[in-house]
């Protein structure tokens, strides 16, 4: 089978592997849609996994199955999460999977941009969902990144009538666009420099833009809120000028979100009594589990997010290093796909 394998950022490679041989209790995945995640195009954070077969977050159908698997069947149209919990450990208890060691131990083989795809007996059973017929495979492709979002959102602890900045327009701002909307936000202002991406937000249901290649993020935000800011501020570039920028864009007891990690060599410096005497909170949000991925489903039934609307480009698997590219470009493009016969 071909399978998408890098050994660097800029060196993508379609290689001939071993189609995965599956145990009693793990199934095999004809892939057939494969996002390309906005995470993996970051070149430290995933050139420190090469070499490594690229893509998470895949749809297909199952077209094999251990003796002992029950809870699936050959024929089925499935999503499966590339990581999934124990749901025994203390932290599985809270809720809080992603820290689960079994979570971070656990993968797909060898990886979403594949023609097939072992799905491990955990994975299988703790976190691979049933795709309902009216839902196509690009709409499964969007699960985990909407998942995420999920998750974010219910860290922030969301509000009707909550005013919601998002920073950086790439398809997870969109998502939360549709989300904080969905959620009953009440206002909601997206900023961004790149044009297609702010006629986007719109789209998506932002009641204001900001350009800040051309405006001042925190003046123009004081004039869109009559000096209040925000209650909730989504910080999506993985940059500490953004972060920093959100921080001062949150107003008195408001929520700053950071949804991507920053880059590995910089630091945050901040005043504490800034963040105290006006109680700030600073929320992270890393990936998703299994309520979220399930949440997210439900949402993509609902029509909330719908792959039509948000995915703009797709490529063959031979053209995958060209689809890493348009995405790391952040410019005219959203959600890339990778689509399988």
């Amino acid at each position: 089978m071909k399978a998408a394998k890098l050994y660097s950022f800029t060196d993508i490679r379609i290689e001939d592997i071993p189609v995965p041989e599956i145990g009693p209790r793990d199934a095999l995945l004809k892939t057939k849609a494969c996002g390309i995640c906005s995470g993996d195009v970051m070149p430290w954070y995933i050139e420190k996994k090469a070499p490594v077969v690229i893509g998470h977050e895949p749809a297909g159908e199952i077209v094999a199955i251990g003796k002992e698997v029950t809870t699936v069947k050959s024929g089925d149209r499935v999503f499966t999460h590339h990581h999934a919990p124990c749901f025994t450990c203390r932290f599985c208890r809270r809720g809080d999977y992603v820290q689960c060691e079994i979570w971070r131990k656990t993968n797909i083989i060898p990886g979403g941009i594949s023609e097939y795809i072992l799905i491990p007996h955990i994975n299988l059973e703790n976190d691979t969902l049933t795709l309902p017929g009216s839902l196509s495979y690009e709409d499964g492709t969007l699960i985990e990144p909407t998942a995420c979002v999920v998750k974010a959102l219910k860290r922030v602890s969301i509000m009707r009538g909550d005013t919601v900045l998002v920073i950086g327009l790439g398809i997870m701002g969109q998502l939360n666009i549709l989300l904080a909307r969905k959620y009953a936000a009440g206002k909601i202002i997206a900023a961004d420099m790149v044009p297609f991406r702010l006629k986007k937000a719109k789209e998506s249901g932002a009641d204001e833009v900001i350009d800040i290649s051309k405006s001042n993020l925190i003046e123009t935000l004081k004039d869109l809120t009559s000096g209040e800011m925000a209650d909730i501020v989504i910080v999506g570039p993985n940059s500490i000028d953004a972060m920093k920028q959100g921080i001062e864009s949150a107003g008195r007891g408001g929520k700053v979100l950071f949804f991507t990690p920053a880059k590995p060599d910089e630091q945050l410096t901040i005043n504490p009594n800034e963040l105290y005497f006006k109680d700030i909170n600073i929320i992270t949000s890393y990936s998703c589990g299994p309520t979220d991925t399930a949440d997210a489903l439900e949402l993509i039934e609902q029509g909330i997010v719908k792959a039509e609307n948000l995915v703009t480009h797709r490529f063959p698997i031979e053209k995958t290093a060209e689809a890493f590219r348009l995405t790391a470009e952040a410019r005219d493009s959203l959600k890339s796909v990778i689509v399988f016969e």
